[in-house]
């Protein structure tokens, strides 16, 4: 199963969202880049795949990890 992982990350000053080595746009606050991975997540097409954002684990140095998986919830 292929797996995409959303790292939330601290970058430039603000938040940002990171796949692999490719970081989004900063943004103000965790929750704003949280919500801009999931927003992304969901608008990507990978045949076979369709991201989930499993409960948040943060880590020592403020990141947080969602890893795609091939279920995902969702959206209301």
């Amino acid at each position: 199963m292929t797996r995409i992982t959303y790292e939330i990350v601290e970058h430039d000053g603000g938040w940002a969202y990171k796949v692999g080595d490719v970081f989004s746009e900063p943004f103000p606050s965790h929750d704003e880049a949280r919500a801009a991975a999931e927003r992304a997540a969901h608008e990507q097409t990978v045949p076979g795949v369709r991201p989930a954002f499993p409960t948040r684990t943060r880590k020592a140095g403020g990141t947080a990890k969602w890893p795609g998986a091939a279920t995902a919830p969702r959206p209301r």
